[in-house]
């Protein structure tokens, strides 16, 4: 359903914040070198090598609903937690 009305959902890293790297979440259709993951997520290559051996989860509580990254090689977060260097 997701795919028909709205594409894919995207997960990317792009430079920016404190740390020098953040999450960007978005609604998107697929490029044509775009790995697709359960067949509803999309990364671009550049994303991918730096999400390697990352795991996006889904967390819901009473005072927010949000995807987390948990990535093993990023080696600092900012005080907001928006933010990473590698």
């Amino acid at each position: 359903l997701l795919q028909e009305e709205s594409g894919f959902f995207r997960v990317e890293v792009i430079g920016g914040g404190c740390s020098g790297f953040q999450y960007k979440f978005s609604f998107d259709q697929r490029e044509k070198d775009d790995l697709v993951i359960e067949k509803i997520v999309i990364i671009d290559q550049e994303s991918a090598n730096l999400l390697a051996k990352s795991k996006l989860d889904y967390v819901e509580t009473l005072a927010s609903a949000q995807f987390i990254i948990e990535n093993p090689d990023a080696k600092a977060k900012c005080g907001c937690g928006t933010s990473f260097s590698l």
